[in-house]
């Protein structure tokens, strides 16, 4: 597996080109910014190879450009079922604190805890990490060490938000708690990826959100 960042511009989130057998795209930021993203993208690979975006969640700055790429790319969308209404009905309660709205597209695969999305030789685990938003998740390359933590865990022990609709800091943390697996690389929805001492910054986190368990 190959993991190629594409940080994130203005308010976007970082957008990941993952690279097995298949290219899977994880978030698509805000849509404000496409030139850019685009540029990144097709420095990597053909936008017509990318086979998936998957939405860590459903804030407008992870999935505000999902409609433009599906649309650029031909790919399929994934989320988890408790975001996807926020993509598929066009629900402007987060796109409206940009100022603007969620352009919807249909979400062709509804994800679960525990499902697997196909890289070609490897794959993704998804872990459903509600807290930030119901429909956080977690993706894991177990062959690499690696976690795409979205807005869960961010480096040197950051957290995501609870203020926002459907946040719950007792939530956030027992998701933090819950990921008992090894990580070598960290790569989050904001700031710096970790290579080879994820772990450490998992470890941070989970002691920062100690006191918020119930």
């Amino acid at each position: 597996m190959q993991v190629t960042a594409i940080p994130g511009a203005g308010f976007d989130a970082n957008i990941y080109l993952v690279s097995g057998d298949r290219h899977i795209l994880v978030d698509a930021g805000t849509g404000v910014n496409n030139a850019y993203v685009y540029g990144k993208l097709e420095a990597a690979t053909a936008p017509e190879n990318v086979d998936a975006v998957v939405l860590t969640h459903e804030h407008y700055d992870h999935c505000g450009g999902v409609a433009d790429l599906r649309e650029r790319c031909g790919s399929e969308v994934y989320m988890h079922e408790d975001g996807a209404a926020v993509v598929e009905q066009g629900k402007d309660w987060s796109a409206g604190w940009f100022g603007t709205s969620q352009q919807p597209t249909t979400v062709d695969r509804k994800l679960h805890d525990g499902d697997e999305i196909s890289l070609g030789g490897t794959s993704l685990q998804v872990i459903h990490t509600p807290g930030h938003a119901p429909g956080s998740i977690c993706l894991y390359e177990p062959t690499s060490q690696s976690l795409f933590s979205g807005d869960l865990i961010f480096a040197n022990g950051g957290v995501g938000r609870t203020d926002f609709r459907g946040g719950d800091p007792a939530m956030l943390a027992r998701s933090i708690h819950m990921l008992d697996m090894p990580v070598t690389n960290l790569y989050p929805g904001h700031g710096p990826h970790i290579e080879d001492d994820g772990q450490r910054h998992v470890d941070m986190a989970a002691r920062a959100v100690r006191g918020w368990l119930d």
